[in-house]
């Protein structure tokens, strides 16, 4: 995290971090992963590290704690074999819901749970999902070839289909027995990479309420401004994109090479090229301008469309 872009108005993501990159095929298809529970912006084997590694397809990850103790397991990027997989937000009523969602898991994904976040557990769920596909997360020819982008796609978004469905089993009575009322309300901004595509959701299961924020940018080149240490700019030579980053907030000044993913959408990247589809469920609303509100993502610590990006 640069220094420049650090906003005091909102709070740090201080609770560890983690790192997910693939290296050269001779190593074999499982990303190298290094997860740290100190700041990001203190850990001095990040710099050094982060100075002299390259490649192709890069996850990254600072950690605000909702869910779980402050642990190397439980910090983002989770992974099997060649999958990667990170969360930002929250999984609504969960000390109702998983319960349910692990007992309903098969034995292979239960027992990859390490530590006890209800992001492990929507990873470990969504194994369960692609592997009750046909595509096993363990299948040596497919952590190869990789998974394909269409069924990385439509394993995620079955994914929130079984957790929607898990919170609506939650009993009134649960529901109703706080003065204030249950919060069942998710927010699922998913991340998952199988090192060939990226699948990424921006998704609230709520229909007047924004989804936590979600950006991408693309160019050419990605370079540091010799003006001023540390700060960086993506840059564009021709209609190309050699380089595409996601990122939950934009990670420069220049707010115009940031595009926002609309609320309840699935962002799809493969070989460079970005597509990105509505999430039509009970929660979709195919009116452009219809305005929701930022109150409940800005509640939980994360950030949301301002009302000026939305053009009012």
């Amino acid at each position: 995290m640069t220094a420049g872009l650090q906003d005091s108005r909102r709070p740090h993501n201080g609770d560890g971090f983690g790192l997910g990159y693939y290296t050269s095929p001779s190593l074999g298809p499982a990303p190298c992963i290094f997860t740290s529970t100190i700041p990001a912006w203190n850990c001095i084997n990040l710099l050094r590290l982060s100075s002299k590694t390259a490649s192709n397809l890069i996850f990254a990850h600072v950690r605000a704690t909702t869910e779980g103790s402050l642990s190397d397991s439980n910090c983002h990027p989770f992974h099997r074999n060649s999958l990667m997989f990170m969360h930002n937000g929250n999984i609504g009523g969960w000390r109702y819901v998983k319960r349910s969602l692990a007992m309903g898991l098969q034995d292979r994904w239960f027992n990859n749970v390490g530590g006890n976040t209800d992001s492990e557990w929507a990873f470990a769920l969504f194994l369960d999902v692609l592997d009750r596909m046909g595509y096993d997360p363990d299948s040596a020819a497919l952590n190869n070839s990789g998974f394909g982008h269409a069924v990385l796609r439509k394993a995620v978004l079955a994914t929130i289909k079984s957790i929607n469905a898990l919170i609506a089993k939650i009993p009134d009575r649960i529901r109703k027995e706080r003065e204030e009322g249950l919060d069942c309300r998710s927010l699922l901004n998913f991340a998952i990479t199988d090192g060939h595509s990226v699948v990424c959701t921006r998704y609230v299961s709520s229909m007047t309420d924004e989804a936590a924020s979600l950006y991408w940018s693309s160019g050419t080149s990605w370079q540091e401004d010799q003006s001023m240490e540390g700060r960086y700019r993506m840059e564009r030579r021709d209609k190309g994109a050699d380089i595409v980053l996601v990122a939950s907030e934009p990670l420069t000044f220049e707010r115009d090479d940031w595009v926002i993913v609309p609320t309840n959408s699935i962002l799809t990247i493969h070989k460079q090229a970005v597509m990105i589809h509505p999430i039509m469920d009970e929660y979709y609303n195919p009116n452009p301008s219809y305005i929701r509100s930022t109150g409940f993502a800005v509640s939980k610590g994360l950030d949301a469309t301002e009302e000026k990006e939305r053009g009012e």
